[in-house]
């Protein structure tokens, strides 16, 4: 039988002109804006856009023209596919897997990658969102989406799909390893007499409306059972963070957010010293790029922080790779 794995992320412009694509389609998602009527969600999302448009390009002209989730993902594509393909050659798996990716919001979108599929006579195919935690925002917009464009190019495969792994050890144990790797930017950087009880380390993810999380969307839950989960591997590896901290990023709008957000984290953190991990992210974007690495780090210069250090995403991390790995072999069975 032949194999895809399709990893699903919301995607960021691969150029300029595909900002306002990337916003309208975006605020135009019913999982977004959960208004029931299709109307006013067109003309809420459209005053949205028209009015964050200008601002947006003007970060990812900051961040070289496009988002950086764009070539993150084209090489963690391109290394599982090298580390699958050798997993066939040498038996450790039965069939060739081709692994592709789709985006919600910008190219390459369901239908595109749908295309590659059938020319390829795919047979089974594997839905693995780039969210480890679910949200219907996230995780469940995108495997509607895939699955809504199988149906509507008579695709008839089977279809597996999963619908979080933040308890995954390889995958967490990427996550550590980029911390570990920051801090070791640490020694080598001019406070190198810097320890980790000099630093708090702040697990950031991103925001969502609360009115969501009180409709039943498990995001909150799954994102504060992550954060114990990584806080007892770390105190197994006796990494030795000062306190460590869940904080909210993103906030738009009037209307309550989860909390606390992470500027009013940061105002609360006496150390000398902060690492923000972006825990909601797999990949790279502008989230991480711009608002952590420019916009929050004014914020913790302006509350006198010494040092302000934002761990990647794990990416590409060998790591990661072999999470997929281990997925893949759950969901096969």
């Amino acid at each position: 039988m032949k194999e895809a794995i399709i990893l699903l992320n919301m995607g960021g412009p691969n150029n300029l002109h595909e900002v306002e694509m990337f916003l309208k389609n975006m605020f135009n998602d019913p999982n977004i804006l959960t208004m029931k009527n299709n109307l006013l969600r067109r003309f809420i999302g459209g005053t949205i856009t028209l009015f964050r448009a200008e601002a947006a390009q003007e970060i990812y002209r900051e961040l070289g023209g496009k988002s950086p989730i764009v070539g993150h993902t084209k090489n963690l594509v391109a290394d599982t596919q090298n580390a699958f393909d050798k997993c066939f050659e040498d038996n450790t798996f039965d069939n060739e897997v081709y692994i592709d990716y789709a985006m919600r919001y910008t190219p390459p979108f369901a239908d595109e990658v749908i295309a590659k599929l059938k020319e390829k006579n795919i047979e089974k195919v594997y839905l693995l969102p780039l969210y480890p935690q679910y949200s219907t925002t996230t995780t469940k917009s995108s495997l509607e989406d895939l699955e809504e464009a199988l149906q509507n190019n008579k695709m008839d495969t089977l279809v597996v799909e999963i619908k979080h792994y933040f308890e995954n050890e390889l995958y967490n144990r990427a996550i550590i390893e980029r911390i570990k790797e920051k801090m070791q930017e640490q020694k080598e950087g001019e406070n190198s007499t810097l320890e980790y009880r000099d630093f708090d380390l702040i697990f950031s993810a991103h925001g969502l409306p609360q009115k969501i999380v009180d409709a039943g969307d498990p995001y909150q839950r799954h994102i504060e059972r992550h954060v114990e989960i990584l806080k007892e591997m770390i105190k197994k590896e006796n990494l030795g963070f000062f306190n460590i901290h869940l904080a909210y990023q993103s906030k738009v709008g009037p209307m309550a957010w989860l909390k606390p957000s992470l500027e009013e984290k940061l105002e609360t953190v006496r150390n000398r010293g902060v690492i923000i991990y972006p825990i909601a992210f797999t990949i790279d974007n502008s989230e991480t790029d711009f608002e952590l690495e420019v916009e929050y780090r004014e914020v913790a210069e302006k509350f006198g922080f010494t040092e302000y250090k934002v761990a990647k995403c794990v990416n590409n991390h060998p790591l990661f790779i072999e999470a997929l790995k281990e997925i893949y072999t759950k969901m096969k069975h």
